[in-house]
């Protein structure tokens, strides 16, 4: 029965197709309506933030953010957010539904207000997309019996014990199953955005705004397996982790925010140090008062420049928000060694860096 079991995971995986189905205007509506939606007490950052970011400069879609309670939504591993709206308020406003929902890995997935309200959106007809282990809500939520999915590397073995009724599929940026779309690692957060603003908008819109970005592709081509620990390739990176959890001290990083900046490559910076075992992050503003990022996310600082508690060490964010991440794991590699620089592109699932 097993064997039967992963045979049908392989001849599955042999037979998909990588392209989210074209976007059907439904309830009369100009544009889709996307909810980014996120658990208050913790969302993942970059999970939630890319998808935003790259639906909502596309033009393609109202963009929504919406946490399961009202108040801050504390990210992970860094940085605060004040959603749009609650999941209340987001149903009382769109009844009919979203008609995309983007699930990002958030914190106690089993316990979050978040799975049963993405398989109410579900049944209303909307396409559930995750990100990363946001897989873990949806898969909780019941969707995912019987269907294809994938999620970080890191919780396979997880995923098939606790969920052995959906076919796992590994080696893929991205995974289609009809209406639910479920991604790899946090990095695969980008490409999956820009597949869906291609089923939004068509191939040249994505095209148009990949090349902006500063994006190469968005395919599914990848290997999960890369990412983890073999003798003679990462055990050096994974032994970095252990020793700048137990024997370094950490040190406080600012990043400095200021209304209109690009909350794409803010995300990328901020979650990159943050992973690196040797810093707290903290959003440096001009003052405490929250403010919008360039696509209308709205961010709560945690220090005001040149204030008692502001960090002297400032992390730079790059200019071009495709490139981010690889422009900040530079700084860390700078600061604490290329292992550690590595370990953090190994949490995010990071194919680019080596």
């Amino acid at each position: 029965m097993r064997t039967f079991f992963f045979l049908l995971v392989l001849v599955s995986q042999l037979a998909m197709a990588g392209d989210i189905a074209p976007y059907q205007a439904r309830f009369g509506r100009a544009q889709p309506v996307v909810a980014v939606a996120g658990d208050n007490k913790g969302t993942e950052l970059t999970d939630f933030v890319i998808p935003y970011g790259v639906l909502s400069r596309s033009g393609a879609a109202d963009v929504i953010s919406v946490a399961t309670g009202p108040g801050v939504m504390t990210m992970r591993p860094a940085l605060s957010l004040q959603p749009d709206a609650t999941l209340a308020q987001f149903d009382k406003r769109y009844p009919d539904g979203a008609d995309y929902v983007i699930v990002p890995a958030v914190t106690n997935y089993a316990t979050s207000a978040l799975g049963p309200w993405v398989a109410a959106q579900a049944a209303k007809g909307a396409t559930i997309v995750s990100i990363c282990d946001g897989v873990l809500v949806v898969a909780g939520s019941g969707l995912l019996k019987g269907r294809r999915a994938t999620g970080h590397w890191g919780s396979q073995s997880y995923r098939q014990q606790h969920f052995p009724d959906t076919l796992w599929v590994k080696n893929m940026r991205y995974v289609v199953d009809g209406k639910l779309v479920s991604s790899a690692g946090i990095s695969a957060a980008m490409p999956t955005a820009l597949a869906l603003v291609e089923a939004i908008a068509g191939a040249a819109r994505a095209a148009d705004l990949a090349r902006d970005m500063g994006v190469d592709s968005w395919s599914t081509s990848h290997n999960s397996d890369a990412f983890r620990p073999m003798l003679g390739r990462n055990l050096g990176a994974y032994l970095s982790g252990y020793t700048n959890q137990w024997f370094h001290a950490t040190e406080s990083i600012g990043v400095p925010v200021t209304a209109g900046m690009d909350e794409i490559a803010l995300a990328f910076t901020a979650d990159a140090w943050a992973r690196s075992k040797r810093s707290i992050v903290l959003a440096v503003a001009p003052s405490p008062a929250p403010l919008a990022t360039r696509s209308g996310l709205t961010l709560v600082p945690d220090r005001v420049a040149g204030a008692a508690g502001a960090p002297q060490l400032l992390a730079s964010v790059g200019a071009l928000p495709g490139r981010a991440l690889d422009h900040a794991l530079g700084a860390v590699a700078q600061r604490y060694g290329h292992q550690t620089a590595k370990l953090v592109a190994l949490e995010f699932e990071y194919p680019a860096y080596q």
